[in-house]
């Protein structure tokens, strides 16, 4: 049995005081805080799709009512009590992390999504946030254009 000493195999990182290689953590574990003592705000997610007159009436791209074909994500977040100034918002391709005095929102997210060009608008009579995130997928026989 022979060991060898200076030389590193594949999947070992150059410091050796590094427990774990970044691409091994998982996105939005960073974000992670079980001692916080903030309550999780209600929220809900909605799936938009673009649909045009081919396809509700002929039915000719191969678009159906599944979260398969739709295009956007968008999740509306009650804050009662919230301004506008006190919400931090931070969204990664895979998580959203929302955080005001009083509550804190971690929420993985269940596509992929295009973290820099999403919208958000805070609707202040309704004490909502609605954050729109475009879905990344790869195209696919539903998902073609």
């Amino acid at each position: 049995m022979s060991r060898r000493t200076g030389q590193q195999g594949p999947g070992q990182s150059e410091n050796r005081k590094t427990i774990w290689n970044t691409e091994e953590v998982p996105e939005g574990s960073e974000f992670d805080d079980t001692w916080d003592p903030r309550e999780q705000p209600e929220y809900e997610i909605l799936f938009k799709q673009c649909v045009g007159t081919e396809d509700v009436f002929f039915g000719m791209s191969r678009k159906d009512p599944s979260t398969a074909c739709c295009e956007d994500i968008v999740i509306k977040i009650k804050l009662p009590g919230a301004k506008y100034s006190d919400i931090t918002l931070d969204i990664q391709d895979k998580v959203l992390d929302l955080r005001t005095p009083k509550k804190k929102l971690l929420l993985h997210l269940p596509y992929r999504v295009d973290s820099k060009n999403g919208k958000a608008r805070f609707l202040s009579e309704e004490e909502t946030l609605e954050v729109t995130l475009r879905v990344s997928r790869m195209f696919d026989f539903i998902n073609f254009a």
